[in-house]
């Protein structure tokens, strides 16, 4: 006697598609939220938490002040708000830029070829084989610190891995038949990289850009917090930190504590969307 079990069928590609697809715009979503809000936190939080009241001064946290109040009576939310907001909008134009750096030089290394592309692979490789943290102290302090010594030292250091990507990118577009034919019928390099790369381009360079932040928000922090960023009168999480050190042994751990958690979720968020974005734009996993 032959037992019939009931058969079990797959779930349909289309429908788990459609589920993975939905759950990483769904991520996208949130993490654009969340940084909005860090952005316009200087909007959301107001300037009355920035007023010096010393009878509230190192108070630890509670419902009134969620991080606490400094040696000055500042309510630390506040200061962490605006400090993320103007750290997060220098680490957003320096990551712009270097990326921009990674596009033109990436481009123009695969199509040029020859010498072009052989001292930009050269420039590359000297570049990485450089202690990164130490190359941009170094800069920052030839510059003379401050804020274009931030700018120019995390510009002219992270634009490496994203420019081997796109140069990688681009030689496999070299070999395909349309441009190929494009180069047949007289066109230059100059514009059949304009009109026929660029355009392939845009993905790679959109995730590449948002997985840049991370690394200049962090680096903004560390050079601000080494005293060869940002000067102390700005509003950044690089001189909050700094200051806080010094009250950490007498117990107000919060000082440090509470805004290094909020950098630190901050530069995650910008991680997880470089994630998500690369998982929406590669055919393999949107597909698989």
């Amino acid at each position: 006697m032959k037992l019939f079990l009931p058969q079990t069928f797959p779930l349909r590609p289309s429908l788990t598609l459609g589920n993975r697809r939905s759950r990483t715009l769904t991520l996208i979503t949130l993490c654009v939220i969340v940084l909005s809000l860090l952005l316009l936190g200087t909007q959301i939080a107001g300037e009355a938490g920035l007023e010096i009241n010393l009878l509230a001064r190192n108070q630890p946290p509670s419902l009134a002040h969620p991080f606490g109040t400094d040696w000055l009576g500042r309510d630390m939310l506040t200061r962490t708000l605006h400090g993320l907001s103007f750290s997060l909008t220098i680490g957003l134009l320096t990551a712009f830029c270097s990326a921009i750096v990674a596009l033109v030089i990436g481009t123009l290394s695969a199509t040029m070829g020859g010498i072009v592309d052989a001292v930009v692979t050269w420039i590359i490789d000297v570049f990485f084989s450089l202690p990164h943290l130490v190359l941009i102290i170094l800069i920052a302090f030839a510059v003379g610190g401050g804020i274009p010594g931030v700018f120019i030292s995390i510009t002219l250091t992270h634009w490496m891995a994203l420019a081997r990507l796109l140069r990688a990118e681009v030689l496999q577009l070299k070999s395909s038949d349309y441009v190929q034919l494009s180069a047949k019928l007289g066109h230059s390099p100059l514009w059949i990289a304009r009109h026929h790369m660029l355009p392939h381009l845009v993905p790679q360079f959109l995730v590449g850009l948002v997985l840049l932040f991370p690394h200049a928000i962090l680096h903004e922090a560390g050079l601000t917090f080494l005293g060869l960023g940002l000067p102390p009168e700005t509003p950044a999480i690089g001189i909050i930190l700094s200051e806080s050190m010094r009250y950490l042994s007498a117990g107000y751990w919060w000082l440090a504590v509470l805004p290094g958690v909020a950098l630190l979720i901050a530069v995650q968020t910008f991680d997880i969307l470089g994630q998500s974005l690369r998982a929406l734009f590669d055919p393999k996993t949107s597909q698989g």
